[in-house]
């Protein structure tokens, strides 16, 4: 029976599994697929930040703060997160990073009704999952 994810260890480990089911569409040259659950990794691992950042007030959030967070949009799950700064920090240093998120950022929930080719999926994937500059090994570093 499916269980509605609430936690951010349980963010955090379907933003590791959305990546790793991404590159297994990948492998199979399953790129609409591979690019929808790529841009989900992301977006999961941002809620997992935000979590992190309700955890550090005893505030109670608004119910304006509460209600943006049922979002897709990347750029506002970083506000929500608190992480503009950070992430500006991260990518004045480091211009590889920079041009991940330019990648990560366009990514939409919409993309599911577009058809994606090899070379879109990749450079997502790869966006996303580099090791060295990736977008996802970046934000782990803040969640």
């Amino acid at each position: 029976m499916s269980r509605l994810i609430v936690t951010r260890a349980e963010f955090q480990e379907m933003a590791e599994q959305r990546l790793a089911e991404a590159k297994a569409l990948l492998d199979q040259g399953k790129w609409n697929g591979a690019y929808y659950l790529a841009g989900y990794a992301v977006e999961l691992a941002l809620k997992a930040c935000i979590i992190k950042t309700l955890l550090a007030t005893d505030a109670f959030p608004d119910k304006e703060f509460s209600k943006n967070c049922y979002t897709h949009a990347v750029e506002k799950l970083i506000g929500l997160a608190k992480l503009e700064g950070a992430r500006k920090t991260a990518t004045d240093a480091d211009p590889d990073l920079l041009i991940n998120w330019a990648l990560a950022r366009d990514w939409s929930e919409e993309k599911r009704y577009h058809r994606i080719d090899k070379t879109e999926a990749e450079a997502l994937y790869t966006a996303i999952a580099d090791g060295a500059h990736g977008v996802l090994p970046w934000i782990k570093t803040q969640w």
